[in-house]
């Protein structure tokens, strides 16, 4: 296959550009030329800066995903969104009382949902964000915490929810009351705090601050990784 065959025409932002096949969406609009300021971040699907619409050829539907994970397709329609408007609520976590249920207070759109799944299905992480918005609604924060972790705040769910919810907003809300409230404390972690408060790990660390850039690379490459 010659590279001329290889070449995909798509549409950014109305423009036709010629590019390789293969490429995911943001790497087809930096080969044509466009320097990405806004609408990028970590390039591996973990920060959700790059939220991204589309068409298909002879699609009549609209789709949306991270540029960072999508392939370019040959005859596909694209337009970035570097923020999605949907508003925070405002609130200071040490003033919640999550026995209240303060989701449903700070976002009484929760109640509008019709559980239509369309958030789950925009969803780029393939979370089930109906569950966790429903699971909201019936106060249980920390299940909403849970089905929530993995999201990375791209914000298509709310884009596309036709009940105007925020979802990643909400679920935000729900990991931090968790984390501040509900969460077991972890036994480990107190144990370390009062290992470093003795000084402990002072020898060491300034064994390290001695330490050239090249020696630090070393150490950092030789570390003992768990499985």
């Amino acid at each position: 296959m010659s590279a001329e065959q290889d070449m995909i025409r798509i549409y950014i932002m109305g423009k036709a550009y010629e590019v390789p096949g293969g490429l995911t969406i943001m790497k087809a609009m930096e080969y044509a030329g466009y320097r990405l300021v806004r609408g990028v971040g970590c390039r591996g699907g973990f920060c959700g800066a790059c939220a991204t619409v589309f068409r298909r050829a002879g699609d009549y539907k609209l789709y949306a995903d991270l540029a960072c994970q999508a392939t370019a397709e040959d005859e596909m329609y694209i337009a970035q969104i570097p923020s999605v408007p949907a508003e925070r609520a405002s609130w200071v976590l040490t003033e919640l009382a999550p026995e209240d249920n303060p989701i449903l207070a700070l976002y009484p759109e929760v109640a509008r949902c019709v559980a239509c799944n369309t958030c789950t299905r925009a969803c780029p992480q393939e979370l089930e964000v109906m569950d966790y918005i429903q699971a909201a609604l019936r106060g249980d924060i920390p299940q909403v915490a849970e089905l929530s972790f993995d999201c990375v705040q791209c914000g298509l769910c709310a884009m596309r929810c036709p009940a105007e919810i925020v979802h990643y907003h909400v679920g935000q809300l729900a990991r931090r009351i968790y984390g501040a409230y509900r969460a077991p404390e972890a036994g480990h972690l107190a144990a370390r705090v009062q290992e470093t408060a003795r000084g402990d790990f002072d020898q060491e660390l300034d064994k390290l601050e001695q330490m050239s850039k090249d020696e630090l690379v070393e150490l950092y490459r030789k570390r003992d990784v768990e499985s």
